[in-house]
């Protein structure tokens, strides 16, 4: 699937290692679950992009999220996985992540059977996306206005 041409506009404004992280990670989960649809929000504090067998958020099973020095790679249910292979971050009811300074720091081999078991739960919650036959898109959901993280000058 190839990516909304406004992500890269959105992505522009930080650092190249975090546009490059970001790209790769994008490529690491497309590949991973290539029937994946993408939901992207140019946020507030952060550019936000889900991954979803549906176009709804709340099938999402894991999510990459920029900051300026560093990409959060999380789960949306990540307090709901067994795989513990990776120590996740958060205090949340459901969402953890890991942060990343660049891709050869991901533990590519556990965080890609976490990414399998996300979808079976996603899959479990709603049993619709099992044998629902799904185009991937990439698709922006909304555009903030103003925003605190890094913007185009």
């Amino acid at each position: 699937m190839k990516p909304n041409p406004q992500l890269q506009k959105f992505i522009e404004p930080y650092d190249q290692g975090i546009q490059k992280l970001t790209l790769e990670l994008r490529t690491f989960i497309t590949e991973i679950v290539p029937e994946a649809s993408e939901l992207i929000w140019d946020n507030y504090n952060a550019v936000a992009i889900a991954y979803s067998k549906s176009e709804k958020l709340k099938d999402a099973f894991c999510h990459i999220a920029l900051y300026s020095k560093h990409v959060n790679f999380g789960f949306n249910r990540g307090t709901e996985l067994t795989n513990k292979g990776i120590k996740l971050e958060g205090k949340g009811k459901l969402i953890r992540h890991v942060s990343l300074k660049d891709f050869e720091s991901l533990q590519k081999q556990e965080i890609k059977k976490m990414i399998l078991e996300a979808v079976q739960i996603s899959e479990k919650i709603n049993p619709k996306l099992i044998t629902k036959e799904n185009t991937p898109k990439s698709i922006v959901m909304s555009i903030s206005e103003k925003k605190i993280r890094p913007i185009k000058k």
